[in-house]
């Protein structure tokens, strides 16, 4: 069977950059073990696979090269621009069915939001001494302890002091595989409060190898979680934020997410995270 698959470059920052993601259409005929290997053969850190769905307009299945996932920002960013670019989604505001229940998508253009749950932090997170030690820093070197917070997915989150602070972290792969096992994490969203981009909130690097991904170039479902973080704990009384990430990758690839939180008082009740995606290649695979 050969298998036709998109590669949209997600949450691009200035049409350029991004994220790439695979999207498979009309995927209802594929089992899970087929979308797994096809994953394993595009090799992104992430692949959607996009299906029928009784319950909401479309049915998204998300796999990593190594297994599924719950929810991936950037493919769902990727799939929905593609979907709206292709004249497929009808209204404005549309919906995906995942593994973990159903979530809300707004399509503006190209331009697309995706719901996410209200923030939970974890009641306890690894001591900052291991972390430091894991991404090769100085504890001095920090501006906030490790929290592990979840907006659908958990990610551990720390911040550093400066920007060069951030750009160089020698993370040890083995151990941040070995922590997210543990705690049940995604992976480490690491950032800085200085920016590339003077309109920007925060800056990003994120790492999830216990999913195969050494580093990624933009993580929606990381940067809502860092979102309410800075609005809960570092007390940025704000509603949207504009969180940059992969610029301190080798080679760069620079993203922009926006997240826009919706509050009752100071109370964060849910929050949309949104972006652009740009179509860069096709790619036929044989399983």
């Amino acid at each position: 069977m050969k298998v036709k698959v998109i590669i949209v470059n997600a949450f691009v920052d200035g049409r350029k950059g991004g994220n790439p993601a695979g999207v498979v259409l009309d995927a209802d005929r594929l089992s899970g073990k087929q979308k797994l290997e096809l994953a394993r053969q595009v090799g992104l850190s992430e692949t959607a696979f996009v299906s029928k769905s009784d319950s909401a307009d479309f049915k998204l299945d998300f796999y990593t090269p190594h297994k599924q996932i719950a929810h991936c920002g950037h493919a769902t960013i990727a799939t929905f621009s593609l979907l709206s670019q292709l004249g497929l989604v009808k209204n404005q505001q549309t919906s995906k069915e995942t593994i973990d229940g159903n979530r809300a998508i707004e399509v503006l253009g190209d331009f697309v939001y995706m719901e996410q749950a209200k923030p939970k932090y974890a009641d306890t997170a690894p001591n900052i001494s291991d972390i430091c030690q894991i991404l090769g820093i100085n504890e001095s070197r920090t501006i906030s302890p490790p929290a592990i917070v979840s907006t659908g997915n958990s990610f551990l989150i720390l911040g550093t002091k400066t920007l060069k602070d951030l750009q160089s972290l020698t993370p040890s792969y083995t151990k941040i595989a070995e922590m997210s096992e543990k705690y049940n994490l995604i992976g480490f969203y690491i950032f800085s409060l200085e920016t590339n981009s003077s309109n920007r909130d925060a800056s990003t690097r994120m790492f999830a190898p216990h999913y195969g991904i050494k580093e990624e170039s933009a993580t929606g479902m990381a940067a809502g979680p860092l979102a309410c973080f800075l609005h809960d704990q570092m007390k940025l009384n704000k509603e949207i934020f504009y969180i940059e990430q992969g610029y301190s990758m080798q080679p760069a690839s620079p993203s922009c997410i926006k997240v826009v939180l919706s509050r009752e008082g100071k109370v964060i009740k849910k929050l949309k995270a949104g972006g652009v995606g740009v179509a860069s290649r096709n790619a036929e695979i044989e399983i």
